[in-house]
């Protein structure tokens, strides 16, 4: 069980660095993969102009499972705001511009949902 649950994570981090590329392709400055705390995780931490991202990254290998997208649901949601307000406060950074993005990969094809929730 521990042996698929490190190929899980690994593959988790090979699509986070693609994802990571993409935005970069796209203007975003990546500022951290795979911020931990005692809340929660957030896959990506970026800078999109003023913007401080906070990113989830999803992905599927086929739709049998639904769309990678409909994975974060509001409960997810939730948990990635709490976070990301802990990372602002814990960075002195509590009066600055942000937003949640979504990327999706579906086998070779990524889909950036920018502001895909809300607070």
């Amino acid at each position: 069980m521990k042996k698929i649950q490190k190929n899980r994570r690994k593959t988790g981090a090979d699509y986070e660095k693609a994802a990571g590329f993409y935005l970069e392709q796209m203007g975003y400055e990546i500022l951290q993969f795979n911020y931990r705390c005692r809340l929660g995780e957030i896959d990506l931490i970026a800078k999109d102009g003023a913007y401080y991202v906070f990113c989830e990254v999803k992905y599927r290998a086929d739709e049998r499972k639904g769309s990678p997208l409909e994975a974060v649901d509001a409960r997810k949601q939730q948990k990635i705001f709490r976070t990301a307000m802990y990372y602002l406060t814990e960075q002195q950074l509590e009066d600055v511009p942000c937003r949640f993005d979504v990327v999706g990969i579906e086998g070779t094809k990524i889909t950036l949902i920018k502001n895909a929730f809300g607070g």
